[in-house]
């Protein structure tokens, strides 16, 4: 079994779409644990702002595997990748890390690992409450450390709400 680190943003009719998100991580996976909620301002681009959050799900697929899956559940919700990269959407759901795996991108996958948007706070204040000893595999730093050495650890995130349930946080 490996462990995936997901971050989960959406910023159209946000707490539906967290929620519906939340119970197919539930429903496929199990036991899965959520970071609390938070609001932030979209990145990129105006928009509304995005509700964000992170999950570990333990799984059996592989990383690829894993990410068509993800990918699946996005379309299910409404998803158009045919939109501009920074755009709206209704999920958006990645994976941050997946055990110590480092992937870089290649012309036939976008998949790299660990994600570089590990270095927004809408990414790592979600991952380090939920994770805080995991170590990233390219810094060797925990993600408790990533979080307390970021610029921004000052103005964090609100917390808005909780998909977590018994057995989760």
């Amino acid at each position: 079994m490996h462990s995936a680190y997901l971050s989960l943003g959406s910023n159209l009719d946000p707490e539906r779409h967290l929620r519906a998100a939340a119970a197919a991580l539930r429903e496929r996976f199990g036991d899965v644990v959520f970071s609390s909620v938070l609001r932030t301002p979209a990145v990129g681009f105006d928009g509304p702002d995005f509700l964000n959050a992170a999950a570990i799900v333990r799984t059996g697929l592989d990383v690829f595997a894993l990410d068509a899956w993800l990918h699946a559940l996005e379309a299910a919700q409404g998803r158009d990748r045919s939109a501009p990269r920074f755009a709206s959407r209704t999920l958006d759901i990645d994976i941050v890390f997946y055990d110590d795996l480092v992937i870089a991108p290649t012309q036939g996958s976008h998949l790299q690992l660990p994600r570089p948007e590990l270095q927004h706070t809408f990414v790592l204040q979600p991952l380090a409450q939920i994770a805080p000893d995991f170590r990233d595999p390219l810094s060797g730093r925990t993600l408790a450390q990533l979080w307390a050495a970021h610029p921004q650890r000052a103005m964090a995130l609100p917390v808005v709400a909780e998909l977590g349930q018994p057995g989760t946080h």
